[in-house]
């Protein structure tokens, strides 16, 4: 495997108050990376900074090229966001939303072409939500419209995926649907997903590696395809405080320890 994505010393502020203090680490094809952390310890500052939302000193690199170098276009087609929730779209229905995805590879005025109604439609059948195509986008709740942020992430098709919690507004079977697609898209085409994630049980179950963020530094890392489960228990508790890990077939499960 090779290096896709790659974020080299980044530090990022608010004003005179730094936030996210020299984090470095780096994503092979194929491989679903999460960020961990406490509310405050910079996981959606960072994963805005590097999609350009908010300045910041540091190199991202994808494929070996600095987005530095890209304009916005070009920066489109390597990198896509999914934030916590969806910005407000009046007027839309879902396939129009959908196809908001193939922007980066339009020309001006340009309209999407039969290749991206194909895309769509894959991406609508892929996670479940055919029956959404015609309905208009600010009518759904907030878990519907994920879907269909994540199904215009596909349209969009770039090598890297980052997502800020993407599941926050889903159910419990939504969320597992969810991450489950996430997983099978970031594996079978190759691609580098980096995403946050609130319940660390969730990210141990669908996460190859597990990046821990606190007070702006990452403090360590735990990858699940190797990591013994003292390891695990050891890195979890330096965000966590004291924990149980508890053990099944294929994974673990985390508690609070009284």
């Amino acid at each position: 495997m090779s290096v896709l994505f790659e974020v080299q010393n980044a530090y990022v502020s608010y004003g005179s108050t730094e936030i996210v203090h020299g984090v470095s680490l780096s994503l092979e094809r194929g491989e679903l990376c999460a960020f961990l952390g406490l509310n405050g310890s910079g996981k959606t500052t960072l994963l805005r900074a590097v999609c350009g939302l908010i300045p910041m000193n540091g190199q991202v690199f994808v494929d070996g090229r600095s987005l530095k170098e890209m304009n916005e276009r070009e920066r489109a087609r390597h990198l896509s966001f999914i934030p916590q929730t969806s910005s407000p779209i009046q007027g839309k229905t879902v396939m129009e939303v959908i196809l908001m995805g193939a922007n980066p590879y339009l020309g001006l005025l340009e309209s999407p072409k039969g290749e991206h109604y194909r895309a769509a439609k894959t991406a609508l059948k892929r996670l479940e939500i055919g029956d959404f195509a015609d309905r208009h986008f600010h009518q759904l709740s907030q878990g519907q419209k994920q879907l269909v942020i994540l199904a215009r992430t596909l349209v969009q098709n770039s090598p890297v995926m980052l997502m800020d919690e993407p599941d926050s507004a889903l159910d419990f079977c939504n969320r597992h649907m969810v991450l489950e697609k996430i997983r099978s898209v970031v594996k079978s085409e190759g691609k580098a997903g980096l995403i946050t994630l609130h319940d660390p049980n969730f990210a141990m179950a669908y996460c190859d590696r597990l990046l821990l963020l606190k007070k702006g530094i990452v403090i360590a890392e735990a990858d699940m395809r190797t990591a013994a489960e003292d390891e695990v228990r050891e890195k979890l508790s330096m965000i966590y405080g004291k924990i149980e890990l508890f053990s099944y077939t294929g994974g673990y499960l985390m508690g609070k320890s009284q």
